[in-house]
């Protein structure tokens, strides 16, 4: 929301352009007063012969003139296009239409003093004043306004004809009751479409920060969107996660044999069925890099134990990987790494921004997933402790891994030959420890 100084906005540019919108809306409406106060003069024109000595009913033509001429150009001022820069536009008309009235009412005033007449018409100045504060009160419902203006117009012409007065002062005083109640009933009108614009708008704005908020909060977690917004640097640090890499197996050939729409179509099915995953068991995705899913348990996404939930995490993907290659129409084979440890999380950049995690611990994760066997998981002995669910893994293995060296790795999947005896290098680590 713009700040706002004493009534108005803190940044002249942005109340020089909340200025020109907001008279630009009103053009149509200004055009419309214009319009009935030109037929309003003319009406006043047609009935001063009838009612007026020649003397005054000539001085009141010409001030009627004079009314016409500015009210006709105060309406094609509207069509200039340096109108709505220009709000002295409508100062110096509306100044100029006020004198001119004042000097019509002043004759008509002399004429209905001298013939000794009920001032009815002035007293219609104050029913109007009324009228005015109905037409903005019932704004938006016309209907009601209408039947209001209706019991006020029996009313006062009830008043009027009570007494049998002047017929002069009749006639002025329907001519000053009705457009008095035409202009407010273009007011109540006015009111009530702006309004109805306003209301539209800020729904409008409510549906696109809703969902602007929804599409932040899918690329942030809530904790770093706050920061941000208080301008503060998002970077935390976990002292036990539980990184999960997941790679799709021979993808590069893949790529090669299928088209492009075909690849594409695989790899949306394989992410949203991880995606799937991830919402059911707690854990976070992090990214995806090509054909790999990298995903935490236990960042910013609470869960239980970090290492049973990723390990549950990656049995839920591996357990769809049937069904998103009988999709696909090929063949699909996963390999997952998980690896848990200490890691940093941040937002880093003004751009594209997306909440990212760093450490060791991450580049383990990745190393370990290309010892796992094909639609197997590969976990770390550090994993393989903090975990009470390792029914489905065997005896340990030593990898060794690119830039790691020798690590203590435990899978779980399709059996390789190598896999049924323990390694002899860990004579201290059991499947029943």
């Amino acid at each position: 929301m713009q700040p706002m100084h004493k009534g108005r906005f803190a940044d002249p540019a942005v109340e020089e352009r909340f200025q020109q919108v907001g008279r630009r809306y009103r053009v149509p409406f200004v055009r419309v007063y214009g319009v009935l106060f030109m037929l309003i003069a003319l009406a006043y024109s047609v009935s001063n012969p009838l009612l007026l000595a020649p003397a005054a009913n000539a001085r009141v033509a010409v001030w009627l003139g004079l009314t016409l001429l500015v009210a006709g150009a105060y309406v094609g001022a509207t069509f200039w296009d340096g109108y709505v820069r220009k709000p002295v536009v409508d100062f110096s008309c509306l100044v100029l239409l006020q004198l001119l009235i004042g000097q019509v009412n002043v004759t008509l005033f002399e004429h209905l003093a001298n013939v000794q007449a009920h001032l009815h018409a002035v007293a219609t100045i104050n029913r109007l004043a009324v009228t005015a504060f109905a037409a903005v009160t019932l704004a938006a419902r016309p209907r009601l306004f209408l039947l209001w203006l209706g019991c006020d117009v029996l009313q006062w012409l009830g008043q009027i004809f009570a007494d049998g007065t002047f017929p002069a002062e009749i006639v002025y005083a329907l001519l000053s009751y009705v457009s008095g109640a035409v202009v407010m009933v273009a007011i109540n009108l006015a009111i009530g479409v702006s309004s109805r614009w306003a209301f539209a708008l800020a729904e409008a704005l409510d549906v696109e920060r809703g969902k602007n908020e929804a599409m932040v909060h899918n690329m942030l977690p809530a904790a770093a969107v706050e920061k941000i917004r208080d301008g503060r640097m998002v970077a935390d640090a976990y002292a036990d996660v539980s990184v999960i890499f997941i790679d799709m197996v021979g993808f590069s050939k893949l790529a090669k044999r299928v088209s492009p729409g075909h690849l594409v179509e695989l790899l949306n099915g394989f992410f949203n069925h991880a995606d799937r995953c991830a919402a059911e068991h707690g854990v976070e995705k992090v990214k995806t890099i090509g054909d790999a899913y990298l995903a935490i348990a236990g960042g910013n996404v609470a869960c239980g134990n970090s290492a049973d939930a990723a390990i549950a995490f990656a049995r839920a993907v591996l357990a769809g990987v049937d069904e998103i290659g009988r999709v696909a129409g090929v063949e699909v084979g996963l390999r997952i790494g998980i690896h848990s440890g200490p890691v940093v999380g941040g937002v880093i950049g003004a751009t594209r921004m997306a909440y990212d995690y760093w450490g060791e611990t991450m580049n383990i994760a990745a190393r370990i997933e290309s010892t796992a066997p094909v639609n197997g998981i590969a976990i770390s002995e550090r994993t393989w402790l903090r975990a009470r669910d390792r029914a489905d893994f065997g005896a340990p293995r030593s990898e060794l891994l690119k830039g790691v060296g020798d690590t203590c790795v435990f899978h779980a999947g399709p059996a390789q030959p190598d896999d049924l005896a323990p390694d002899p290098e860990l004579p201290g680590i059991s499947a029943a420890a």
